[in-house]
C-alpha cells in the first residue's frame, strides 16, 4: 500500500457514521435531552475548557449535570416522567458520552481513536 491515509480516513468516517446512526435511534426524550446537552457543551467548548482536562473533576461534572437538569426541568415543567435522581443519572450518562465524543473529535470533525 503506497498511500494508506485514505483508508484511515475511510475507517474514521465509518465510525462517525455509526455513532450518528445510533444517536438517531435514541428515544424521543433522550434526543431532547441530548440537544440541550450539546448546546450547553458548545458554549463551554474552548481551549482549556474543563471538558478537555485529562481527569475532569467529579464535582464540576456534577455541577454541569445539575445545570443541564435545571434547564430540562424548566423547559418541561410538570410533564417530566422521571424523578429528580433518575433524571440526573440519565442526563449524566448522556453528558459523559457527549464529552467523550467532543474530546475525541478534532476541529475538522473527525473522531480520533
Amino acid at each position: 500500500m503506497a498511500y494508506p491515509l485514505p483508508l484511515y480516513y475511510q475507517q474514521e468516517d465509518s465510525v462517525t457514521r455509526d455513532l450518528e446512526y445510533l444517536q438517531q435511534m435514541y428515544p424521543a426524550q433522550a434526543k431532547k435531552y441530548q440537544k440541550v446537552i450539546a448546546e450547553t457543551l458548545d458554549r463551554i467548548d474552548y481551549e482549556g475548557s474543563m471538558i478537555y482536562d485529562e481527569y475532569p473533576d467529579k464535582w464540576q461534572m456534577y455541577r454541569l449535570t445539575q445545570m443541564i437538569a435545571d434547564k430540562v426541568k424548566n423547559a418541561e415543567g410538570e410533564s417530566c416522567d422521571m424523578d429528580a435522581e433518575q433524571l440526573n443519572e440519565f442526563i449524566q450518562v448522556l453528558l459523559f458520552y457527549e464529552i467523550y465524543r467532543k474530546r475525541h473529535t478534532n476541529r475538522s470533525g473527525i473522531l480520533k481513536f
